[in-house]
């Protein structure tokens, strides 16, 4: 009786060490699952929003993240000046980051 016992312990043996293979194999399906639903697309959209920020002119109408339209009236290394609205002595300093669409001087 005690022979057969460590018979089937052994013959369990090599299907434990695929079953870690398996679960490796399910770990690594669902890593590459979240880079290309989550990562990817995240970085997809940081690179166009660097694109419009570049692209961005003194004269330019820009919408702002809190949701204020304005016009740049200069451009800095990281920052922006926009004058909102038709009073010429609202001039307020911003992060170039806080602009999220822009509209194009010619285009107004």
């Amino acid at each position: 009786m005690i022979t057969n016992t460590l018979g089937l312990l052994e013959a369990a043996q090599p299907n434990a060490g695929a079953s870690w293979i398996i679960m490796i194999a399910y770990i690594a399906i669902f890593g590459l699952g979240i880079y290309f639903l989550i990562v990817k697309p995240q970085k997809k959209e940081q690179q166009r929003h660097n694109m419009l920020i570049a692209s961005m002119e003194v004269g330019d109408y820009v919408l702002t993240t809190a949701g204020f339209y304005g016009t740049v009236i200069d451009i800095q290394d990281d920052t922006i000046i926009v004058e909102f609205g038709n009073n010429k002595n609202c001039r307020i300093p911003m992060k170039k980051q806080a602009v999220v669409e822009i509209e194009k001087a010619s285009e107004v």
